[in-house]
C-alpha cells in the first residue's frame, strides 16, 4: 500500500451552494479526475486539552497553529487502516505528518499510550501528545466528501465536503458517522490544495462563477456551537 505520509501545501477554503459546486465541476471537468477515494465519508477525532487550548488558539488565527486528529475514510473495523495526523500551519502553508495504523493499534496508543512503532513521525506525534498535557479526543467530526485531482498535476486537489456534522459523545470512530449538522444542506465546503500557484483554467472558472475564498473550520464551528449552548444553560441554540 503506497500512502503519502508527509504533505506541504497551501489550502484555500470556499463556501459554495450546491448549484455553484455543480457549475464549477462542469466548467473544469476536462481538467480533473476523481481521486482514489472519490466519494467517501471522512471521520475524524480531534484531540484537545481539558481547557480546549488547541481550538481556542486556532480560532484566534495566529501565524502558527497545530492540531492532532485521528482520521478514517468510512467507519473503521478492528483491522482497518486509519491515519493519525499532526497538522501544522505557518504563514498560510500547511505541513502534515501522517502515521498509517490499523485501527486497533491506534486505539491502543490513544487509550493506553502503547506506541505502535518507533518511526520518526510517530515520535513527533507522541512528543506532541506529551507536550500538551492531557491531550485526548474532544470532538468527532464527519462529512461526505467528493474529491478530485488535476490531470496535469496530482498535487492539485479539489475537495467538496457536504453535510459536516459533529458529536461530543461516543468519541470512537467505530461508533459510526452520525452527528449534528453544522452547515445548511444546500451548502458545501470546497478546499483547493496545491504545491504551486493555481492554474489559469481554475482561477478563470472561479472568477467567472464569482466564487471567492471564505473561512470555515468544522471543528471551530462545532466548538463555538457547544460553547454557545453552555453559555445559554445547555439549551440547543441551533
Amino acid at each position: 500500500m503506497n500512502i503519502q505520509t508527509v504533505f506541504e501545501r497551501t489550502e484555500k477554503k470556499y463556501i459554495l451552494t450546491l448549484s455553484q459546486r455543480n457549475a464549477l465541476i462542469k466548467k473544469i471537468a476536462e481538467h480533473i479526475k476523481p481521486d482514489e477515494y472519490g466519494e467517501s465519508t471522512v471521520c475524524s477525532l480531534y484531540f484537545d486539552t481539558d481547557d480546549d487550548r488547541l481550538i481556542r488558539n486556532s480560532l484566534d488565527k495566529p501565524l502558527y497553529k497545530e492540531k492532532l486528529r485521528l482520521r478514517s475514510y468510512s467507519t473503521p473495523k478492528r483491522d482497518s487502516f486509519v491515519f493519525l495526523e499532526l497538522k501544522k500551519k505557518f504563514d498560510g502553508v500547511v505541513y502534515k505528518r501522517r502515521e498509517t495504523l490499523p485501527y486497533v493499534e491506534a486505539m491502543n496508543y490513544i487509550d493506553r499510550g502503547v506506541l505502535p512503532n518507533h518511526s520518526q513521525i510517530m515520535k513527533e506525534i507522541d512528543w506532541t501528545m506529551h507536550y500538551y498535557e492531557g491531550l485526548r479526543p474532544k470532538m468527532f467530526i464527519a462529512y461526505d466528501r467528493t474529491a478530485f485531482y488535476s490531470k496535469d498535476d496530482r498535487e492539485l486537489r479539489i475537495t467538496f465536503d457536504r453535510n459536516p456534522r459533529f458529536r461530543e459523545d461516543n468519541l470512537d470512530l467505530a461508533k459510526g458517522s452520525y452527528g449534528e449538522r453544522i452547515l445548511s444542506p444546500d451548502m458545501c465546503i470546497m478546499e483547493i490544495k496545491a504545491l504551486r500557484a493555481m492554474p489559469m483554467w481554475l482561477t478563470k472558472a472561479l472568477g467567472e462563477l464569482r466564487i471567492f475564498p471564505g473561512s470555515f473550520s468544522k471543528y471551530g464551528t462545532a466548538y463555538m456551537e457547544v460553547t454557545k449552548r453552555k453559555m445559554n444553560g445547555g439549551q440547543n441554540c441551533a
